[in-house]
């Protein structure tokens, strides 16, 4: 049976930094690779979420009504990650790690993971150092455990820059171990570099 892989979005939510994993999860992340999981929508309801491009998306589950049986939580960038409605996502943070779950968060859901602490035992990336340190306020304390990179992946929690959603996609997919490195390096390698080098 497949296991579930949760993408919470909010309004204004960065359509593509969540396109290129839900895709591998869904489909293989190579022609003809077992699929493993089914990515599926949280928001803070079950009204349609409209992204930064204008998408519109029905979310499979609210934050009242999400399962709990779930391999990964991934938090989606955007615009609202400073907002009401994000402060919500915190319990479902708290849950996750409290079960060792896998968590990601790219671009402004890095920068919400430190405003709230989550980040201060992990090594970890983002919007840049100074915009951690900015939303994050007190709150973030591990300002040596930054990495001036795309993507960062330490005990189960995967972060990422706005610009670094294919390295984001190619370190979920290690640690859910959705196919073999190599073809998960291949894949990275593809969408990377295309077909003409």
């Amino acid at each position: 049976m497949k296991q579930e892989v949760l993408f919470v979005i909010l309004n204004e939510y960065a359509d593509w930094e969540g396109a290129f994993i839900a895709a591998c999860l869904n489909m293989g992340v190579m022609p003809g690779s077992e699929v493993m999981y089914t990515p599926k929508v949280v928001a803070p309801t079950l009204d349609a979420v409209r992204s930064i491009g204008g998408f519109c998306t029905l979310p499979d589950y609210s934050f009242q009504t999400m399962t709990t049986d779930y391999a990964a939580l991934i938090l989606i960038g955007g615009m609202q990650w400073n907002s009401p409605e994000a402060a919500q996502v915190v319990p479902l943070v708290k849950d996750a790690l409290q079960r060792g779950k896998i968590i990601g968060a790219i671009c402004n859901a890095a920068s919400f993971m430190a405003k709230h602490g989550f980040l201060n035992n992990v090594k970890h990336t983002g919007n840049t150092i100074q915009q951690l340190k900015l939303w994050g306020e007190q709150n973030y304390t591990n300002e040596t455990g930054y990495e001036e990179k795309q993507a960062v992946s330490d005990q189960n929690i995967v972060t990422a820059n706005g610009t670094g959603q294919l390295e984001f996609c190619r370190e979920l997919l290690l640690l859910l171990k959705a196919d073999t490195p190599e073809r998960i390096h291949e894949s990275y390698d593809f969408y990377k570099n295309g077909f003409v080098r």
